[in-house]
């Protein structure tokens, strides 16, 4: 309506051109538009035919012949009288659509209008300016309406200053002091006065209350103060904001009622703080919302709590109410359904009749007895020998992944350069995957050719590789190592391509503030194979099932060997007695 009012205004002046009468539309009082301001101190109202439009639709509105006329009613008064803005003092004066009052008085208070007209046509809206007196030995009025600002908790947010920068000169830097409850904010904790801000390092709830203001300016030699109070309101931070969640009812929850009895079915949802979010919860019978219940047998009773330990949250509990109801009415579908900007919620409630006592109980637990037994029975089987059944799967129903893959080995080994975990990499983990479980493993150090660049063969081996092995152990996370470069291009080949897997075998315990980023980022998302020495040498044992699951799906007719593996504790090494078999 307001982007079209200035072409309705040049059509109704050409419509009207040759007409002798005048028509004027008035929009009323606008009461949303209430200014109020103190006694003394300057203030400017915009006309509201212009807002949103700036000056550049005035200059337009100008041009094409229409004038902008202020008029006003005083307080207790019904003569509409024309402001005189050409007095010897220039108290009031005009600036294009904004009246100036250099200061306002309190005989100022009333309903100003202002008009834009021709000699045939005119458009007119009202809207009142409230002038007030501080209170005694106060810096407010109590009868000022604050403005509240919500700020979250245990955040920093900055309280500005409002509607102060278009009255001073430019180039004129204001005096401005902040008052909480017009007590000087000087030294207060966690709140720091910068100039037209006032910053919350850490906001509290105890932060809570009026803030206020006042900015000293000079201009034509005389001095004025803007006086502006906002109240902040401690909420529940952002990061908590979520969905309504729904309490009750739940989808393990029935509700049996007796036919000619009442139903009454709670809805309990909790609502977190959202800022500028609307919030609806209702009842619906039958998909028909309870806006259109007619029958006065069904009420809904709503009830708020508010969340002590976060401001701004609250539960809204509704309960829906139907006396005498019926056999059929038990049979209806009832939902509860809540929501906010975040999301909705919904949820029926599962209501029956209810009856007296079944005549098979014991025929009925014996049977959900033998059910929940089987399951029991399962859980723990599978719990057991999951790795089993899982390696038996792969061994007769999974697919090859090594089949057109372009990959050259199995798996790369990445792990610290000392002799322990050399000894544990060359001797134990080959001697298994290689020999036992017929992987093709890649060892820089054994694999490299001599003279090569050693980033560049280690990037090229990975990419060549089916997984990456990371040996963890505390020598592992010292900066600078081949190591971490191994570490780092997985995890960047895994995130951009895909083509690769982790795989990580703790082989000796590190504390977390020894652990570098791109270790932290992988035990975050992966499993960790734990090495338990002595416990982990037979091969047959949990580590290597749990070690083979996580390796690729391999199937190959090969010539392998079929040996037999035993520890020798003193230096870790394999024993083996091996015979040729032909194997699919």
């Amino acid at each position: 309506m307001k982007i079209g009012f200035l072409l309705i205004c040049l059509l109704v002046l050409t419509i009207t051109r040759d007409c002798t009468c005048e028509r004027c539309d008035d929009w009323g009082e606008d009461t949303r538009k209430l200014t109020q301001a103190y006694d003394g101190e300057p203030v400017r109202i915009r006309c509201p035919l212009f807002e949103g439009y700036l000056k550049h639709n005035y200059s337009a509105a100008h041009s094409a012949g229409l004038t902008l006329m202020w008029y006003w009613t005083g307080k207790g008064k019904d003569l509409e009288e024309p402001i005189n803005i050409r007095l010897p003092d220039n108290r009031i004066s005009k600036d294009k659509d904004i009246l100036w009052f250099r200061p306002s008085l309190l005989n100022d208070t009333g309903n100003y209008t202002c008009m834009l007209r021709n000699t045939t046509f005119c458009l007119k809206i009202a809207f009142p300016l409230e002038v007030l007196k501080k209170d005694s030995k106060s810096c407010v009025s109590n009868d000022k309406v604050a403005k509240v600002f919500y700020f979250p908790l245990d955040e920093t947010s900055i309280l500005h200053c409002p509607d102060t920068e278009d009255y001073y000169p430019t180039g004129v830097t204001p005096t401005v002091n902040w008052y909480r409850r017009c007590e000087l904010v000087d030294g207060f904790v966690d709140r720091d006065p910068d100039g037209l801000n006032l910053k919350f390092l850490n906001m509290l709830q105890r932060y809570e209350g009026n803030y206020t203001c006042i900015v000293s300016y000079e201009e034509n030699g005389r001095e004025y103060n803007l006086t502006r109070t906002m109240y902040v309101k401690a909420i529940a931070s952002r990061f908590y904001a979520k969905a309504p969640e729904m309490r009750t009812p739940s989808d393990k929850q029935t509700f049996e009622f007796q036919a000619g009895g009442e139903l009454h079915i709670p809805c309990d949802v909790y609502f977190s703080y959202v800022d500028n979010s609307f919030i609806e919860i209702g009842w619906t019978i039958n998909g028909k919302n309870e806006g259109d219940f007619t029958d006065p047998r069904i009420q809904v009773n709503e009830s708020v709590i508010l969340d002590k330990i976060s401001p701004g949250a609250k539960t809204i509990k509704k309960e829906l109410r139907i006396k005498n109801i019926t056999p059929d009415e038990l049979k209806h579908n009832y939902t509860c359904t809540a929501r906010n900007t975040l999301g909705v919620v919904s949820r029926q409630a599962l209501v029956k009749e209810k009856v007296g006592t079944p005549r098979y109980i014991t025929e009925l637990a014996c049977g959900l007895g033998a059910t929940l037994f089987l399951v029991v029975c399962f859980v723990v089987v599978y719990h057991v020998y999951w790795l089993e059944m899982v390696l038996f799967y792969r061994a007769h129903f999974g697919t090859d992944e090594t089949i057109g893959d372009g990959k050259e080995y199995d798996v790369y080994v990445s792990y610290a350069r000392n002799a322990e975990e050399e000894e544990f990499v060359l001797v134990t983990l080959r001697g298994v995957l290689e020999n036992e479980f017929g992987y093709k493993l890649c060892i820089f150090d054994r694999d490299s050719l001599p003279g090569g660049i050693v980033t560049d063969e280690t990037l090229s081996f990975i990419k060549k590789s089916r997984r990456l092995l990371v040996v963890v152990s505390p020598s592992y996370v010292h900066q600078g190592t081949q190591a971490l470069l191994e570490l780092k291009a997985g995890l960047q080949n895994m995130a951009s391509q895909g083509n690769i897997r982790l795989v990580l075998v703790q082989y000796r315990s590190i504390k977390n503030k020894q652990k570098v980023k791109e270790l932290k980022l992988a035990q975050s998302v992966l499993g960790v194979i734990k090495w338990k020495g002595e416990k982990s040498k037979y091969p047959g044992g949990r580590f290597w099932k749990q070690l083979h699951v996580a390796l690729p799906v391999k199937k190959t007719s090969s010539t392998k060997s079929s040996c037999s593996f035993h520890m020798v504790p003193q230096n870790l090494e394999f024993g083996t007695e091996c015979s040729k078999n032909v194997t699919t």
